[in-house]
């Protein structure tokens, strides 16, 4: 490895399992000096440490709740640690069909997409070197709009629409503000969040193959790896932008 984060300190919420773990992942096997990741179960977290290694710091933290959040920026202080990267990766996927919606759906997914993406970067801003780097995760649902997950789509477009802005409103300290938006990806929210059995995984994987140029479904690293780009110094002269990472799907 090419030690691109070496020294770096660095958040990642979401990073129990998937690609937030993989982001992780990434950030150590570069050279991070500690890694604070966050998820809501503690069983994942403690797996996750055990895979990470020392340089992980787990934190219990659901990104919904401010008063996690301000857990999350007490356990930095604590350790001394100023941010070289804030990966605002936490999310939910759930469908939702028109029609079918109840208002408590609604909520859920945008406390957790939206207001829990808002509150991280806000929360954990001041700990924020000058010239550091945000990544928020987001998706080709923020401009493709799948059926039965509206709420989901827009959620994702919120997100996209924050790094516009926090580009130019961050201008005087030189932070960099970027989405990554992944397309069809291997993740535990296939199960989890959609509800999918193995045999559904099957089917969409065979689609995926059928529509995406690159003809494959990702894996979670294939998309770390380009956070990792989207942070590291190899990239400091991107802000605001969204990379679609989805093997070509979004641009035919």
């Amino acid at each position: 490895m090419s030690g691109k984060f070496s020294n770096q300190v660095a958040v990642v919420t979401g990073a129990s399992t998937g690609i937030g773990l993989a982001i992780a992942q990434g950030l150590i096997a570069e050279g991070a000096k500690r890694v604070y990741i966050t998820g809501r179960s503690a069983g994942t977290l403690n797996a996750a440490v055990e895979t990470l290694g020392d340089k992980a710091v787990a934190v219990i933290s659901d990104v919904s709740r401010q008063a996690d959040l301000d857990e999350l920026r007490a356990v930095i202080e604590e350790q001394g640690d100023q941010l070289d990267a804030v990966f605002a990766n936490a999310g939910i996927c759930e469908k939702n069909p028109l029609g079918e919606t109840s208002e408590a759906a609604y909520y859920k997914m945008f406390d957790i997409n939206v207001k829990g993406v808002f509150f991280t970067v806000q929360t954990l801003l001041p700990l924020m070197k000058d010239e550091s780097s945000i990544v928020l995760t987001a998706s080709i649902c923020s401009s493709n709009g799948m059926e039965g997950l509206s709420l989901y789509n827009a959620s994702k477009a919120a997100v996209r629409s924050f790094a516009r802005t926090w580009a130019n409103e961050l201008k005087g300290r030189k932070i960099r503000a970027n989405v990554l938006s992944p397309g069809f990806t291997r993740t535990p929210l296939m199960d989890n969040g959609l509800g999918m059995s193995e045999s559904d995984i099957a089917e969409l994987r065979k689609h995926v193959e059928q529509i995406t140029p690159l003809g494959y479904m990702a894996q979670p690293e294939e998309i770390a790896s380009c956070a990792l780009f989207l942070a590291s110094d190899d990239a400091r002269y991107v802000n605001g932008v969204e990379l679609m990472v989805d093997g070509g799907l979004s641009q035919i």
